[in-house]
């Protein structure tokens, strides 16, 4: 087996527990910003700070070892649009509130029967491409250009300093993730567990993807780009994979996307939980068809989603995933304050 088929299947592996953890739990940051929001108690939210602090602490240990070269990553370029990445991130935020979640949480409803999902995963991935390579990618660079800068400091030194930002923001993280909310009701302590575990494998996962891509994938001849989970390009990519399989190589990402969809399908059906659900209005449509294609546009703008720069681009302490983070939550702040509050 070459280190590409390799890759390939762990992958395809990462994706099929994502899905399943996923449709277990219901992992997913919008539902975790929403719960908050609302204070309506839940433990979503608390779970993606676990995620996060798995993610940042196992990745940081894996370039510490040097095992994996963070520096080649897409989320260590030293040059970022102080334009685009919180454009980028407000439309995310807000495309991911009009659609009650993010692109992987759709991959993950998809493979329960979810047809609003779908509808949804069409309108990013196209967004997406258009964004990346289609009508609106001259207007991407035209913005992109003149709004490109290279701060001095964008990344911490390998080094003491950069392990103690690691394990100070990751015990941080971890103390929030297990803080017990005073209005948690004694029956919701099991869903709790469950939530926080659901978290930690997917933060596992994230390392795992940058092992499977930074090392397993590593070749002097032929080498790999070193990513890990990120989902608004590789839905784009199945689509186009999907219509160009006999001109286009598979990659890392196409594998956890049909991975997701397999894992997720796979445990509804164990737990006959599968059935088909639609739209209920044509207005609920129009919503969810706004949300996709913001999510896409949005996605491509940020260079990544709420996993791509909410986990793995945060697990490598790039300043610009902090900013299209921050705006990817106010982006969905703003969907919730407009949309989501009084529904």
């Amino acid at each position: 087996m070459s280190h590409i088929e390799l890759v390939l299947w762990v992958g395809l592996a990462i994706g099929l527990v994502f899905g399943a953890v996923g449709q277990a739990t219901g992992f997913c940051l919008q539902r975790g910003l929403v719960q908050r929001w609302g204070r309506k108690g839940g433990f979503k939210l608390q779970a993606f700070a676990l995620a996060l602090a798995t993610a940042l602490i196992g990745t940081q240990a894996l370039a510490a070892l040097g095992l994996i070269d963070l520096s080649s990553s897409l989320y260590m370029a030293p040059r970022y649009s102080w334009l685009l990445l919180p454009v980028g991130g407000l439309l995310f935020g807000y495309g991911m509130g009009l659609a009650n979640g993010c692109g992987a949480r759709a991959l993950v409803l998809l493979g329960t029967g979810n047809l609003r999902s779908f509808v949804v995963l069409l309108c990013l991935g196209i967004a997406a491409y258009m964004t990346l390579t289609g009508v609106i990618a001259p207007l991407r660079i035209a913005l992109s250009d003149p709004t490109t800068i290279e701060p001095a400091l964008i990344t911490l030194p390998v080094g003491a300093l950069r392990t103690a930002v690691t394990l100070l923001a990751g015990l941080a993280l971890i103390l929030y993730a297990l803080r017990r909310p005073t209005e948690t009701p004694e029956a919701e302590r099991p869903r709790r567990w469950s939530d926080l575990a659901g978290g930690l494998v997917i933060g596992l996962l994230v390392v795992l993807g940058w092992f499977a891509t930074g090392w397993l994938g590593n070749d002097d001849f032929e080498p790999l780009p070193v990513i890990s989970l990120t989902f608004v390009a590789p839905i784009g990519d199945v689509i186009q994979y999907a219509m160009l399989a006999t001109g286009m190589s598979l990659r890392f990402g196409i594998a956890v996307v049909v991975g997701v969809v397999l894992g997720s399908l796979a445990l509804s059906l164990l737990r006959r939980q599968y059935q088909l659900r639609s739209f209920q209005a044509p207005q609920q449509m129009l919503r969810y068809i706004a949300g996709g294609a913001l999510m896409g546009a949005g996605g491509a703008l940020a260079m990544g989603c709420s996993i791509g720069q909410g986990l793995t681009g945060l697990s490598t302490l790039s300043f610009s995933s902090m900013i299209s983070a921050i705006f990817i939550v106010l982006g969905a702040r703003l969907a919730w304050t407009l949309h989501l509050r009084n529904a």
